[in-house]
């Protein structure tokens, strides 16, 4: 399916605000509630929309501490175990494979450095098949979305 427009608008103003009615969707777009109702649901069968979820403040829950580590994977056969273990990890939000020296960017969420140290010695480096890690300590964050530019 084509996006058109209308689509392009209520996945946009889904992003912004999830608890949007159908009724104030179909205010902004120009369309009637069960209109609204019939394209939203269009988007989620064909998959444009994968789910619906709160965005949490990080400190106001105690995870202070935001990193990035760059996990090295020595061989192949490996990385499997080694993407299972990561989905696992409720402290991991982000994995993603990558190009260059190192084999995987993921990101994590942890309480402080004592949690940060513990993670990278139990949840990545007793995995085995782990060569190397790099860690960057985030000091703030000036942006942080999950919104796409839908264009």
């Amino acid at each position: 399916m084509i996006l058109d427009e209308t689509d392009k608008q209520l996945l946009t103003l889904l992003q912004e605000d999830a608890h949007l009615g159908f009724a104030e969707l179909g205010k902004r777009v120009g369309m009637s509630v069960s209109a609204v109702n019939e394209r939203v649901k269009k988007l989620e069968t064909q998959g444009y929309i994968e789910h619906y979820a709160a965005r949490i403040n990080a400190q106001a829950v105690g995870l202070d501490l935001c990193a990035f580590i760059h996990v090295l994977v020595d061989k192949p056969e490996h990385e499997d175990r080694f993407i299972e273990r990561m989905k696992t990890m409720p402290e991991v939000q982000e994995c993603h494979h990558i190009t260059g020296e190192f084999s995987y960017l993921v990101k994590v969420r942890v309480s402080n450095t004592a949690a940060l140290e513990q993670l990278i010695k139990y949840g990545f480096k007793a995995l085995g098949g782990i060569i190397r890690t790099q860690t960057f300590i985030v000091l703030s964050s000036p942006k942080e979305t999950n919104t796409l530019p839908i264009t």
